[in-house]
């Protein structure tokens, strides 16, 4: 399942090199070899020309950054900081995570292209980057990540409660999600402590993938590569949803869902059979009519 193990970095005591020395070299190779990148500052370069009152913003955001990584860091401590927190604190934490996980780094590229591919409302990789609270919730999400697999785990959880607080999505800092992973307008989304999300997986509004009660342990839904999430459907338990499914809007998931099937209703149940591998990329909720189909 697609889970995003972190390296080790330098402050601490962990081993490694230095986040500023990382940094560093992540500028360095994005000169000429970062297509996504280099995509970015092309719109964002004429956008800027277009429309002057957003010039200055985008200009702070993107073109005064030599690297993805740097303007997301901004970017999102921007929006993170809070009264207690500022946004110099936070971007450290951030950079630091970038720096020291090619995991993430890869993972943020891959979900940009995720974003671009599967929105038809998304013409641009600088868009999800700049507007999307679910691209942002995402990636602020991946560095708390980051940070509980070192244990810094009340920092984690401070920066998951911001996360809820800003982008309306509430993502346990422990949960596993893979790259590739689209998450349409956000809002609403929970995602508990074992879930695990792997590769390629869309999802949109309301989605919860959480538990079923009290109960502790290994407790919550893992969604396996391909899988396309309605809006408003609730996975609950500690079932898996097979490769390629697809789970109808408003639907709640009690059981298991086999591979490269549809399930709708409440409870759930097996309807047809997607007409692609990867319903995910597909980005198609209808459900079939003839709910006699079966695999």
């Amino acid at each position: 399942m697609g889970s995003l193990p972190a390296g080790r970095g330098a402050i601490g005591g962990r081993v490694g090199l230095h986040p500023e020395s990382n940094m560093k070299l992540l500028k360095h190779e994005a000169v000429g070899s970062d297509t996504v990148w280099g995509d970015i500052r092309e719109d964002v370069s004429l956008e800027a020309a277009r429309e002057p009152i957003l010039a200055s913003f985008l200009h702070s955001t993107v073109l005064n950054h030599q690297s993805l990584e740097d303007t997301l860091s901004f970017h999102l401590a921007a929006k993170l900081t809070s009264p207690s927190l500022s946004p110099m604190l936070i971007r450290d934490v951030i950079d630091e995570a970038l720096a020291d996980s090619a995991s993430i780094r890869a993972a943020v590229r891959e979900d940009l292209k995720a974003f671009r591919d599967r929105d038809p409302a998304c013409n641009s990789y600088a868009e999800p980057l700049l507007y999307y609270k679910g691209f942002h919730a995402l990636q602020s999400y991946r560095v708390a990540h980051w940070l509980w697999t070192q244990e810094r785990r009340q920092l984690a959880l401070l920066l998951q409660n911001r996360i809820s607080e800003v982008f309306g999505v509430d993502i346990h800092p422990a949960a596993r999600i893979g790259k590739g992973v689209f998450i349409d307008h956000g809002t609403g989304v929970v995602i508990g402590e074992t879930a695990v999300v792997d590769d390629m997986v869309s999802m949109l509004h309301a989605v919860t993938l959480g538990g079923t009660g009290k109960e502790s342990g290994d407790r919550h839904p893992k969604v396996h590569r391909g899988v396309l999430i309605g809006a408003g459907a609730k996975i609950l338990g500690n079932v898996h949803v097979g490769e390629g499914a697809k789970v109808g809007a408003g639907s709640v998931v009690l059981a298991e869902v086999p591979p490269h099937c549809t399930v709708t209703g409440v409870p759930a149940k097996v309807v047809g059979c997607p007409d692609v591998d990867e319903p995910a990329v597909e980005m198609d909720h209808q459900i079939p009519d003839d709910t006699n189909l079966h695999p």
